[in-house]
């Protein structure tokens, strides 16, 4: 059986000597072998190959992780990080989020070791960027990953139908038409994003 796929965009993926459900180690060395792709795991070890971004996509995410980036260097209360970063997620997935935050006290209490790989826990506020690649279930049933995880706080940005659906724990979400700015209160004091900017 080969151990080798190759995808549209010509990369040749090496998932020696891996199966389809793959251990930590396993998804380590499999990150090792292939530095040029986004991989993430889902809690049941299952591997899902993260399809790289438009253009109008990563300018989007670049307004939006500047965004972010601006307040939290003004607030200092916290750390912002962008897509490229995989968080182990207490249910053992590893995710990427399009943009994260996490508070300080709990990114310092990580060892040097934990924040060099996979930080092991759950950022405090996740966004996920919508392409058009992406199926609005897939996205939902990541954003409730994230809170039944320990997520405070996230945003499921939607340009194609220019709405923001806002995840809280213990809350329903809320769904916000054509905004002009969302407000991270109470967890991002001070934090609004400038939401029409990213429509474009």
């Amino acid at each position: 059986m080969s151990t080798t796929f190759a995808l549209e965009n010509g990369l040749v993926v090496d998932f020696s000597p891996l199966a389809t459900k793959v251990s930590d180690e396993e998804f380590a060395e499999l990150c090792r072998l292939n530095p040029e792709l986004q991989i993430e795991r889902t809690s049941e070890g299952e591997l899902v190959i993260v399809a790289p971004t438009s253009g109008k996509t990563g300018r989007r995410n670049a307004k939006l992780i500047a965004q972010a980036i601006n307040w939290a260097e003004r607030d200092g209360s916290g750390q912002v990080f962008d897509s490229s970063t995989l968080f182990t997620l207490p249910n053992s997935a590893r995710r990427s989020p399009d943009l994260s935050w996490i508070r300080n006290q709990r990114w310092d209490a990580l060892t040097l070791e934990q924040q060099e790989q996979f930080p092991p826990l759950c950022p405090d506020f996740v966004v996920e960027l919508r392409s058009r690649t992406d199926s609005l279930k897939d996205l939902d049933q990541k954003m409730q990953e994230y809170l039944a995880n320990g997520a405070q706080l996230g945003w499921l940005i939607d340009p194609l139908e220019r709405k923001v659906h806002i995840y809280r724990a213990g809350i329903a979400v809320e769904i916000i038409n054509n905004p002009e700015t969302v407000s991270g209160e109470p967890l991002l004091k001070g934090f609004i994003l400038a939401v029409q900017v990213l429509w474009g």
